[in-house]
């Protein structure tokens, strides 16, 4: 019975580190997409910017368009007013001219305030480029150095787990069904240790017939309060003087 309870507590460690390392597994790929969220939000701030400044070039065009035909407007009008011959004609042009002339002032400034926008979201692309390419380069570098830890902790849990074989092989399988369900209910452990006539898993004390019995070694005990495998652990005898 007790090569079975040493194989036993022996499986529990080995369970024990193998969830350990998945869980720092766990951790280190949450990291990674972290760094890639992190890296995606810079990404899509940027395609945003960028968007924007193409329809601001969208706008410029328009009123570079809209300028030139009033430019034109002008001109043709200025060279009308050569062959006019009434008063009333010139006046009519005149207006026409003045207007249009208004038009293109405005245009201008229209464009000008729109090159003060272009040039401020330049700006802020440039600066999310230069934050891009340097968070591209640390997610790179974060990511490959945690799938370098990530490889090591798998090669871990490779080993362990053909030692984990091993010993599952040694045990019935009745009693791995039985261990794998307290392990399951019990967060990860199946059996405790029973000191002082306590049982350790569940800090409660045990009957003292039960405690007594486990000196025997002869049969496998459970917890009355937890249900864990007990497994006896007596303190090393005080040294005689």
């Amino acid at each position: 019975m007790k090569k079975k309870l040493d194989l036993l507590e022996e499986l529990q460690g080995i369970d024990q580190t193998i969830a350990e390392k998945k869980t720092e597994q766990a951790a280190l790929n949450a990291g990674i997409a972290e760094l890639e969220q992190s890296l995606a939000a810079v990404q899509s701030s940027l395609a945003e910017q960028q968007a924007r400044m193409a329809e601001l070039k969208r706008e410029r065009a328009e009123l570079d368009t809209a300028l030139h035909a009033e430019q034109e407007n002008i001109r043709r009008s200025e060279t009308n007013m050569k062959e006019i011959r009434t008063n009333k004609e010139f006046q009519a042009v005149g207006r026409e001219i003045t207007a249009a002339r208004k038009q293109v002032s405005d245009l201008e400034e229209q464009q000008l305030q729109l090159d003060a926008r272009c040039e401020e979201l330049q700006t802020t692309i440039d600066a999310c480029q230069a934050e891009l390419a340097t968070l591209a380069d640390s997610t790179k570098n974060g990511s490959e150095e945690k799938q370098t830890v990530i490889a090591t902790l798998q090669d871990a849990i490779d080993a362990a787990s053909v030692k984990r074989d091993a010993i599952v092989k040694e045990l019935s399988s009745s009693l791995v069904r039985r261990y794998t369900q307290l392990r399951d209910q019990r967060r990860g452990q199946a059996l405790a240790e029973a000191r002082d006539g306590s049982c350790m898993g569940c800090n409660m004390q045990l009957p003292p017939q039960l405690y007594n019995m486990l000196f025997k070694g002869d049969e496998m005990y459970f917890c009355p309060h937890c249900q864990r495998i007990l497994v006896l652990k007596q303190e090393p005898a005080a040294a005689v003087e």
